[in-house]
């Protein structure tokens, strides 16, 4: 298992979407922080990723769900059924789930489906859920976890985790322009937003490189990460079309980078 360097490590295992990539997982990101591990999102071929990265399921604190759209949550009732099976699994807290008002009936109604194959047994799963109409706050052992709703569906909501030193690094989830993310991104140390699709191909509930920027020009963030790339981004100049609007530094995800957020 790999040891954090920095007061926050952010590793990339889903830089893609919907449609299969060689090089691209769908949707997760790994935030590392105090000894706690915090997957946002798990997209179809995040555990593998997770793997190769060098972790294992006991290792998570919590998984934060932005929405439930499959490329964001296909991999968790694999998740869920080898928590149950895998015999190197001896969790000794409960795994957090975490997701916008809706996501407890979202798991139960995934649980009619598979039955009791994803449920790992009695105290070893708790459910969480944060407002979809407002901002939020919750406690994650011991770590502050702020959320917000954006544009995207009715359960989408964006989360910022800090740690114990103040390093922030705020994950948009799939959305739109929402002033919310840009208050809940508020001078972050790092900000990894979507940008789906490059200028001139916009889809609603997406932005493009010059609106993500725009965000992050608007909440003075230090560092802005793109991400969640359709395939039409890759013929793109996905940096160049960011600079229209944003000037400080950029990166441009790829599956398993691993960020020092300073």
């Amino acid at each position: 298992m790999p040891e954090a360097a920095a007061d926050l490590l952010v590793t990339v295992l889903g830089s893609g979407t919907c449609v299969p990539s060689r090089e691209r997982s769908s949707c997760a990101l790994l935030a590392e922080t105090a000894g706690r591990r915090f997957l946002l999102d798990a997209g179809p071929g995040t555990l593998r990723r997770l793997a190769e990265a060098g972790f294992a399921l006991d290792d998570l604190t919590a998984v934060l769900f932005s929405h439930l759209h499959p490329d964001h949550t296909g991999d968790l009732a694999a998740l869920l059924f080898a928590m149950k099976y895998d015999p190197g699994t001896r969790r000794a807290t409960p795994l957090t789930l975490v997701g916008g008002q809706g996501f407890a009936d979202f798991y139960a109604r995934l649980k009619g489906a598979y039955g009791d194959w994803i449920d790992p047994g009695a105290g070893r799963l708790r459910i969480r859920e944060v407002a979809v109409d407002g901002p939020d706050v919750l406690d994650s052992a011991g770590i502050e976890i702020r959320t917000a709703p954006t544009a995207h569906t009715p359960q989408s909501v964006a989360y910022r985790l800090q740690s114990p030193s103040g390093r922030s690094c705020v994950y948009s989830g799939d959305t739109d322009w929402a002033a919310s993310l840009v208050q809940l991104a508020e001078r972050a140390d790092l900000l990894v937003c979507e940008a789906a699709f490059p200028e001139g191909q916009k889809v609603a509930g997406h932005l493009t490189p010059a609106l993500a920027g725009q965000i992050a020009a608007r909440a003075q963030v230090r560092r802005l990460m793109l991400t969640h790339f359709y395939p039409a981004c890759e013929a793109a100049d996905i940096a160049a079309q960011c600079r229209q609007t944003w000037s400080g530094p950029l990166l441009l995800a790829r599956d398993l980078m691993r960020i020092p957020v300073e």
